[in-house]
Parts: C-alpha cells; structure tokens; sequence
C-alpha cells in the first residue's frame, strides 16, 4: 500500500510500498546495502510489525537500456502515486546530451524544496576545528533561479534571436561579445519565493531552531536575488508574525560569499538556510566537506503542499569506483534516515544514526573516511553494512 495525505496528514501503512530508483554508476551497490540497512532497523523498532516493501522503478542508464527512454513516464507516475521514493545518482552528461535528469524529477513533480541537512558525525575527520558546532538545514529552491534549464547555446538562431530581442526591444547594450555568447534566464517569483520560505521557517519552528538565514546575492542581482530577500522577509512578517515578537523565530539575511565564509568562522551563528538554487549547490557542498564530505551528506526532494518526497544520494554515480565494493554508502543511508523521520518511523532513524556514530567512533568506515581518521579501519561496501546491522542490533 502507497502513503496517502489526508486534511494535511501523511497516511503511512504499516506495511508500506516504497518505489526506488537504484541509481547509474555506484548505484546499485549503495542501494542494496541501503535497502538491508534500513529493513534491519524498522524490523528491530517495530518488532517485524512494519515493514518496507520496495518497488523498483527505471531511470538513467538501466532505464534507457530496457525501454530506450531515460525517464519513463510510468516512473514519474509511480512517485506521484506513492508519494515517498528514494533514489540512487543518476548520470547526467556535462555539456550537451540528455538534460538533467534528478532537474527532470523535481520539475515534473513540482519538489519545490531541496533539503540538506548538515550536522558532524563523532569520530569523523574534518578540516575545520570544532566540527561540533556545524548543526544547518539548508532549503534550496529547486524550480526556479538558472536551474530551470531556459538556455540557447552560442551561434544558434534561438540564441541570435534571443539577443535581438534583448538589444533592439529592451534597449540592452552589455553584452560584450553578442556573437559568441550563450544566454540564460534566471526566473525568480514571489511564489516560488514566498512557498521555500515558508517551509523553512515552519520547519524551524517544529524543530525549535529560532534561526532563519535567507542567503541571497541582492546587491548585484537586485530583482531576482533580491526580489527573493524581499518577499522572504515579508512573507515572515505577513504569516509569522507573532513567532518572531515572542522570540520564537528570528530572521535575517545573508549575501552568498559572506555566508560561505562565516560558516567556516562562526558556523553556530546558523540554523536554517533558505536560498536559491544555485547559491544552495555550493552551500551544500561546502558544508558537507566540513563535516566529512560528501559521502555522509543526505539530501531530499520535497514538496510540503502535495506531500510528495524523493530522498536522495547527494553524489555522483562515481564510473570510476563502480562494482569495486569500495564506494560509502552512507549519503543514500543517511538520506533514507530522512525518509523515516518524513513518514514518523523516528525509532528506526534514530537506530540508524546511533549505530552510524558508533561505528565511526570505532573507526570503522569505507576508505573515504576511514584514511583520515587517527584509529581508521577501512573496510568495503558490503562489509559497512554488515556492521550498521550489527551495530544496531546491539
């Protein structure tokens, strides 16, 4: 049976039906382990009374290799129907070929919200001094801003058509070299705006996280980025107005390039981040290397009106490491965390992250990790799951 939302509520079955996408490259061995992680946990939480039935839909390389399409449209119905997927890295070519296909999903499905939760793991390795202090939730905006993918590549008719439009009907005369340039638009809205916005601050708030960032670069981009700090603000004056009189919420603003600086100087200034999209790919990847990297960074796809969710590794598909049992498969582990908090399994989760720190506490981790750290213990793919399992059952 598929989650279903009823008057605002997520409807979860206890035997529920979870559609997954395993993912190109890695893909496959970070989501068998995943899947034996996470069905160990909710059976030890729940005394085998619940139970995750995963139902594998097609995307990416194995996609196109059985139907000839990369993204089927019985997939994107599949995650409309069940609400809640997960999903390994799919392939996305730099430069030309097949667009985007994780832009494809959160456009189609309308997940307006990219959420990246970045705390420090005990027994992890990181650059920066006092790790501990590094405790944000990022909200970026994932329909709009250049991420939209309206773009005309150099030395096309849609692109010389597109600068005429501009220099001859706008009165445009910065375009350097018009000839050879590509262009992009960077569609920004108030509602677009004004939905990101108000889920962070609501997730503030249910969480008792009094601190709300809108990170933005409106000093140069004063109609989009700081159209979006504008109506950020007032959509928090507007709806929240007495969280933020009896203390309980407080907001402010940020511009990009401060902001990536003062986390690595005062990060406990920070909780919640709301941005644009792609000001919240580079917050994500900096805070994750704070922290550890990549490997350890969870990621979902939400979109808080409809209730639909796509939980997701936040790396690559990594050609290079695939079928060598050496890849950590803890951002997709970590990222179904996510998903059972998302559905109210929080006693799983939690028998998840616990045993996760153990373990690094113990130094055991996949070679990622596990070089830097002073008692490391690499061991493999497989081998880390084995031990979460273990670990958990303790």
């Amino acid at each position: 049976m598929y989650i279903t939302k009823q008057n605002g509520q997520l409807i979860v079955p206890d035997n529920v039906d979870i559609p997954f996408i395993e993912g190109d490259g890695v893909g496959a061995e970070i989501t068998a382990v995943c899947q034996r992680v996470v069905n160990a946990a909710v059976n030890l939480a729940y005394n085998h009374e619940r139970s995750i039935i995963w139902q594998e839909v097609l995307a990416g390389g194995k996609a196109h290799a059985q139907t000839g399409e990369w993204l089927p449209s019985s997939t994107l119905q599949t995650f409309q129907d069940a609400l809640i997927g997960i999903k390994g890295p799919l392939m996305t070519p730099v430069g030309g070929g097949i667009r985007s296909l994780n832009v494809t999903l959160r456009q189609t499905l309308d997940l307006y919200v990219c959420q990246r939760p970045v705390r420090w793991f005990r027994g992890v390795e990181s650059p920066i001094k006092h790790p501990e202090d590094v405790d944000m939730c990022i909200f970026r905006e994932n329909a709009e801003d250049i991420y939209a993918g309206i773009e005309w590549k150099a030395g096309t008719p849609e692109a010389q058509k597109f600068y005429q439009f501009l220099h001859e009907q706008m009165g445009v005369d910065k375009v350097r070299f018009p000839e050879t340039s590509s262009f992009g638009v960077k569609p920004v809205s108030r509602q677009g705006t004004e939905r990101l916005v108000r889920s962070a601050i609501e997730y503030a708030l249910k969480n008792n996280k009094r601190k709300v960032t809108l990170v933005h670069k409106g000093n140069i981009m004063k109609y989009t980025e700081g159209g979006f700090r504008e109506w950020g603000y007032e959509l928090a004056r507007n709806e929240f107005a007495d969280a933020l009189a009896n203390g309980q919420l407080e907001i402010n603003d940020c511009i990009c390039d401060a902001f990536l600086q003062n986390t690595l100087l005062k990060p406990r200034e920070y909780q919640v981040i709301a941005t644009l999209n792609l000001n919240g790919d580079y917050i994500s990847d900096q805070l994750a290397a704070m922290v550890g990297g990549i490997g350890i960074a969870p990621g979902a796809n939400i979109n808080y009106n409809t209730g639909c969710a796509i939980f997701e590794a936040t790396h690559g598909i990594a050609p290079d490491i695939a079928g060598k049992d050496i890849v950590n498969p803890s951002s997709l582990i970590l990222s179904a965390v996510m998903m059972l908090e998302y559905i109210g399994w929080n006693e799983a989760s939690r028998l998840i992250t616990n045993a996760m720190e153990q373990l690094f506490q113990q130094g055991i981790a996949t070679i990622d990790l596990a070089r830097f750290m002073e008692n490391g213990h690499p061991v493999g793919t497989q081998a880390f799951g084995n031990a979460l399992v273990e670990e958990m059952k303790k």
